[in-house]
């Protein structure tokens, strides 16, 4: 899901019951939990394959990454009763239009309504961590803080926990100059309480396509503070692959265990300290 880009200024209803479904590794006790997230609903079908592999799966709030639709909408119940949990995806603006907008701020503001809107409309309970997807890399700039700050007040005060979807690779600023995305905005965050779901598919820390029992823990993508990590996307981007490639499929998508890569239906790979890392199904 994680395109990194920049660094210039302008620098992804069956009646299912969880008794259906097999007691597997993914519902097994342990420390940390492998997740799924992609841009679009793969089908009822085939969600209840991948839940003899996933705990729990992304749900996207709104439009996807350069999607013009939503098909995850309407889709909580039906992977409730499979057995998912959830970690909730809203997908937040670029930098080029938050700079042309005039007020950064208002936008976020505006933003967060919608989040809650969505949260609310797909039955997800109060209390839910809503994570705002940032696809640009580095250091955030005033524009991009100014958003990312009001949208997280914005679902704070709507009842809702406020999450950030970023990178955790470190950005060379310069020669002696890194800059981790998810430090930067822990450490300009003031007393906003902020989880994190962190991109990192380098190799190493990232295993590559690999569905480890048990899977890593989101402190080995190199942020400790992490809630959740995305180690493996689809496609796979070949300068931070390169050590792992052979775990991708031919195509360099990244396909689960009983998956075909003849379906299409190709993942980005994810672990969590939960296995429902928003915190969302309902009571």
């Amino acid at each position: 899901m994680f395109r990194t880009s920049r660094r210039v200024v302008a620098l992804a209803l069956l009646s299912f019951t969880l008794a259906a479904v097999p007691v597997t590794r993914a519902q097994s006790p342990q420390h940390a939990y492998l997740g799924l997230d992609r841009n679009d609903y793969p089908g009822d079908a085939n969600m209840l394959t991948l839940r003899k592999t996933f705990a729990f799966t992304g749900y996207w709030l709104n439009n996807p990454p350069g999607a013009n639709r939503n098909t995850w909408q309407g889709k909580r119940k039906p992977l409730e009763s499979m057995g998912y949990g959830f970690l909730l995806l809203f997908n937040g603006r670029e930098y080029a239009p938050l700079k042309a907008s005039g007020n950064a701020a208002r936008v976020g503001a505006s933003d967060a309504t919608k989040a809650l809107w969505s949260a609310r409309q797909e039955g997800f309970p109060h209390g839910s961590i809503l994570f705002l997807d940032q696809e640009q890399g580095g250091r955030m700039l005033p524009e991009q803080r100014a958003y990312i700050h009001a949208w997280v007040d914005g679902v704070t005060r709507g009842g809702y926990g406020a999450g950030i979807y970023c990178s955790g690779i470190a950005f060379h600023e310069s020669a002696t100059v890194s800059i981790v995305t998810a430090n930067d905005i822990r450490e300009n965050a003031g007393k906003r309480e902020i989880h994190f779901f962190v991109s990192n598919d380098q190799c190493l820390p990232s295993p590559g396509c690999v569905f480890p029992e048990p899977p890593p823990g989101p402190a080995g993508s190199g942020v400790p503070f992490a809630d959740a990590w995305q180690f493996a996307q689809s496609p796979r981007r070949p300068e931070m692959t390169a050590a792992c490639q052979q775990t991708y499929a031919a195509d360099g998508n990244c396909y689960p265990p009983d998956i075909s890569p003849s379906s299409g239906v190709h993942v980005d790979v994810d672990t969590a300290n939960s296995a429902n890392p928003s915190h969302a199904r309902t009571p």
